[in-house]
């Protein structure tokens, strides 16, 4: 009975009730603390803070209740309030800062499927190491170390273990599951705190809604859902359409002539980053940093792509490109390589190992990065040539030099009996571009623009001045040799010239600094990257104003008088009267723009997006309903064989000189 009654003298004690009462207004105000420093880090600006802090107090409500709910479910699972305070601020404080480098750099926040990429953040690093950077993450790790040891030396305020604590971790946790699948309830209270999500336009509605708010209501994005009219009958008249589609296409009208019937090499090189620097207004540049680009503007086919990503996301083109599938039916920020590509997938490698070539993946940098030695598998090819297989590269600044990438598709080519398909990236000119990798550059640039501008542009320029002379290397290659070859040389984004579209911005290339003021021409302008053409092989000449990258590869099928498989006829039809789209942006036939798709189009692209979704999420219903070998793809048995046996040879060389020196 003593011991009862001690108990019960503990927990009416003064010193339980002051903690109950400090645990109690630590609950409520931290949460509001929480919201404001996140806030300002994400923003950047004091001034900016205060008056979404002022002018939305019901949004500042509702990102301080999941705030709250955080606190919460770490405080359960910690006990101690003042620590769990501390790795609250470290938590959010973190994925604030990670979105505003983000923004800072590509345009883009931070999504919740940004936390799967592995290794890939760590490529962020060096992006973030400046004073100004430096400076902000070492105030949040000295306020978060302050509370640490504040926690062990003020009182506990400890949450008790029993029922309590269980029932406040069930109900915080249930609470962020409701609005991260945006379930009913919580969807109304969302509404009613005025949450207005902008799928479409990712800066806008973190800023809008505040970054806790927004990151929560793009959990559910992480699941793409099943689009309208999806069923078993509706996709086998789909594919029946299809079928006569197909067969009414038109390919080229100027084929390969008879005496040259023979199967060219086609050769993709998605160069990093590349764009076209003198399209800046108002800048002039010493000589020409691109003459073989410019060159082939004018001789053979050409045109501007228009990619999904900007400063960032390579991995997004490049699924667009080898499966004609479209970034704009999926969630903004997700990234295809890391989250959906795990089984078989159509694409142009597959297409072309059917038709007898050897398809190969080439990329100048870690064969993880993106997941792309897996993908590539899925995707069929038959290898892939990253970093760890270059024999002795050159590098220029930190990455291996364009001019490497070039020989070793020379060689490989060479070296190859059957004709090759080769899907090459390149890593020379990834940014940033104020680190004076190249020392003294080549060619000046001079126009309105401030020292660190300048020197950004000028480093940059020099690295496509160095992508230009690679493709001009290749071209004098198989003029040569007179192999038959097709080259598709195009960027995968434009590239990040600064924080805050820096250049383009003092340069006048767009209206303002800030995407969601960008008007469609200022979209199209930052989203467009020239692709050129060269052949020694008679393939039609056009000027292709504007075109997705995921019609690229039906396009260049066509124009090489190639028999294309039903979906990729139909992405050809498409083409024709949308040739190219974004999330935000559609261009017609005629070149008119649009937010959206405009209503005489919605038909056609509805059928795009149920293509799609059937290969990569859904039930294969159109490989059912056609005997078509692209849309049954498979692994090839030997992927990767060739360097497995090279790296066995250089172990067993390695051992057998080892041996030589032993006495």
């Amino acid at each position: 009975m003593r011991r009862f009654k001690d108990k019960k003298h503990v927990k009416s004690s003064p010193n339980w009730q002051w903690s109950s009462f400090w645990t109690f207004i630590t609950c409520i105000i931290m949460p509001l603390v929480l919201v404001f420093g996140v806030e300002y880090i994400q923003r950047g600006s004091l001034n900016e803070t205060w008056i979404w802090f002022v002018q939305n107090p019901k949004l500042v409500a509702m990102n301080a209740l999941l705030d709250l709910f955080v606190l919460l479910l770490i405080y359960v699972l910690a006990g101690n309030l003042l620590f769990s305070v501390a790795l609250a601020l470290l938590l959010l404080c973190t994925m604030s800062f990670v979105s505003y480098f983000k923004v800072k750099l590509i345009g883009e926040p931070f999504f919740p499927w940004d936390i799967f990429l592995n290794k890939e953040s760590m490529n962020i690093l060096p992006l973030v190491t400046n004073k100004s950077a430096l400076l902000r993450i070492g105030t949040m790790l000295g306020v978060v170390l302050m509370l640490i040891i504040l926690s062990f030396k003020l009182p506990k305020m400890r949450l008790r273990i029993g029922g309590t604590r269980i029932v406040v971790g069930v109900l915080a946790a249930a609470a962020l599951y409701s609005f991260g699948v945006n379930a009913p309830l919580a969807s109304q209270l969302m509404d009613k705190m005025g949450a207005n999500e902008i799928v479409w336009n990712q800066s806008e509605n973190y800023g809008n809604n505040g970054m806790s708010l927004a990151f929560t209501m793009n959990v559910k994005n992480a699941i793409v859902p099943k689009p309208s009219g999806y069923d078993d009958p509706s996709m086998a008249n789909l594919a029946q359409s299809l079928l006569k589609n197909q067969a009414g296409v038109q390919t080229a009208s100027a084929k390969i002539s008879a005496d040259q019937a023979v199967q060219p090499n086609v050769i993709f090189i998605m160069n990093e980053a590349f764009w076209d620097p003198t399209l800046l207004p108002g800048v002039e540049f010493s000589k020409d940093p691109l003459p073989t680009v410019h060159r082939l503007q004018q001789e053979s086919t050409s045109g501007y792509l228009l990619s999904p990503q900007f400063g960032g996301g390579t991995s997004n083109v490049e699924y667009e490109v080898l499966t004609g599938q479209s970034m704009s039916f999926l969630p903004a920020g997700s990234i295809p390589y890391q989250q959906y590509i795990s089984k078989p997938i159509p694409s142009l490698a597959g297409y072309f190992e059917e038709q007898g070539y050897k398809s190969m993946a080439i990329h100048s940098y870690e064969g993880w990065f993106w997941n792309r030695e897996n993908v590539y598998k899925q995707m069929g090819f038959e290898s892939f040539m990253s970093k760890d297989q270059f024999q002795n590269p050159q590098y220029k600044g930190d990455f291996i030099s364009d001019d490497e990438v070039a020989n070793s598709i020379i060689q490989q080519v060479d070296n190859t009996k059957q004709p090759n398909f080769i899907y090459a990236v390149t890593m020379q000119n990834h940014g940033p571009y104020d680190d004076n990798r190249y020392g003294t550059n080549e060619i000046q640039a001079n126009g309105t623009m401030t020292p660190d501008a300048k020197n950004t542009l000028e480093t940059y320029t020099q690295g496509v001045y160095d992508a230009d002379a690679s493709l001009q290397k290749l071209i004098e290659h198989f003029t040569e040799t007179g192999q038959p070859t097709v080259i598709v040389f195009y960027g995968d984004h434009l590239p990040m010239l600064g924080y805050d579209y820096d250049v383009y911005a003092q340069t006048g290339f767009i209206q303002s600094s800030k995407s969601e003021q960008w008007s469609l021409d200022d979209l199209r302008r930052m989203h467009s990257v020239p692709f050129v053409t060269w052949s020694n092989v008679d393939l039609p000449k056009e000027q292709i104003p504007v075109l997705s990258n995921s019609f690229l590869g039906a396009y260049m099928l066509n124009q090489m008088g190639m028999e294309l498989p039903a979906t990729l006829a139909y992405n050809e039809e498409l083409s024709r009267k949308m040739p190219a789209m974004l999330r935000n942006l559609v261009v017609d036939a005629d070149q008119n723009m649009y937010r959206a798709v405009p209503d005489n189009l919605k038909d056609d692209v509805n059928k795009y997006q149920l293509m799609q979704y059937d290969t990569l999420f859904g039930k294969q219903y159109l490989a059912k309903s056609m005997d078509s070998p692209y849309l049954q793809p498979s692994v090839m048995p030997n992927y990767n064989q060739e360097f497995a046996e090279q790296a066995s040879t250089d172990v067993d060389d390695s051992l057998s000189a080892s041996g030589d020196e032993n006495p």
